[in-house]
């Protein structure tokens, strides 16, 4: 009982200490709440997506409790909602304008759909695997630097949501999951030019199929979403004159995940495919043939 009456007295004695002990108190048992069930959903939904998406949730509506709260308790009444929030905007938009940028990025993300948990992007000069999104950063899992072609460099890089707003944003995934790429052979003069050329048709045609007729319903749904012209996704080949020896451009399109591996695959089969030629068609290279030595006459 005495505890009780102490309690009582100190809240009588220190009314504004008291009021924000309480609030505390209350946000200290929302964020509970909210972390309690963010806990029995990943142990009750099995689908990996269902699960990601429901827990963001449940955290975007404890975040906007809390907000409610803030507001509506010290401003006293929910008629004074409006007002205060007002106040608050302006006191904290200079000192906080990063992190207010940031939550209103992660709502932007999510409501626009911009990217989302599995999309490849290149946003800020980083270009990495979307491998979680929450209310202030995005976390990606890094691509390239000093690693070749589109390898995993093995970093997590977590960036500000607020760089949605401050430029371009690469999707590699999202509508048109494929990219277009190009795979260069140099080829010596003396060859026979519609064997090379059947030859990296008839091999990109084989490997690239399945691309290409995947590739063809994506690309009339983006068509008919966007203002864009229809494209061709069939390999294309065009051949270029150079001082040296001609070069065959394979144009292709392929998985934006698979771009290493399907050039490692199309350099392999053309390479076995012209050394079957049996020098009816050779590769040209950089090095230097001498094909006559002058005769040296030394005088006595």
């Amino acid at each position: 009982m005495n505890a009780i009456e102490n309690i009582k007295q100190w809240v009588v004695d220190y009314p504004v200490t008291a009021s924000v002990f309480k609030y505390i108190l209350l946000v200290l048992i929302i964020a509970s709440v909210v972390s309690m069930l963010r806990r029995m959903l990943r142990r009750v939904l099995p689908d990996s997506n269902v699960r990601y998406k429901s827990q963001k949730g449940v955290e975007i509506i404890g975040y906007a409790i809390i907000i409610f709260l803030t507001v509506t308790y010290f401003s006293g009444r929910v008629n004074d909602f409006a007002l205060a929030i007002g106040l608050f905007t302006a006191g904290v938009t200079i000192t906080l304008q990063e992190l207010i940028l940031s939550i209103a990025g992660s709502f932007y993300i999510f409501l626009v759909r911009v990217y989302k948990p599995g999309d490849r992007i290149e946003i800020n000069g980083i270009k990495g695997d979307v491998i979680d999104i929450d209310s202030i950063y995005t976390t990606m899992m890094e691509i390239g630097e000093w690693v070749t072609s589109d390898n995993y460099s093995g970093r997590i890089v977590k960036l500000s949501n607020a760089f949605v707003f401050k430029g371009p944003i690469y999707n590699y995934s999202q509508d048109f999951p494929f990219v277009w790429d190009e795979l260069d052979i140099p080829v010596r003069y003396e060859s026979d030019v519609e064997l090379a050329k059947s030859i990296m048709i008839k091999v990109a045609q084989e490997v690239l199929s399945e691309y290409v007729q995947q590739s063809i319903t994506n690309w009339q749904e983006v068509v008919n979403k966007y203002y864009i012209e229809d494209a061709n996704v069939q390999p294309t080949l065009a051949i270029t004159m150079t001082d040296n020896w001609m070069r065959f451009n394979l144009r292709y399109i392929v998985d934006y995940k698979k771009r290493r591996t399907t050039k490692h695959l199309l350099n392999e089969r053309i390479g076995a495919e012209v050394l079957k030629t049996n020098g009816a068609v050779k590769i040209a290279s950089a090095t230097i043939e001498v094909v006559r030595i002058p005769d040296i006459r030394v005088e006595k």
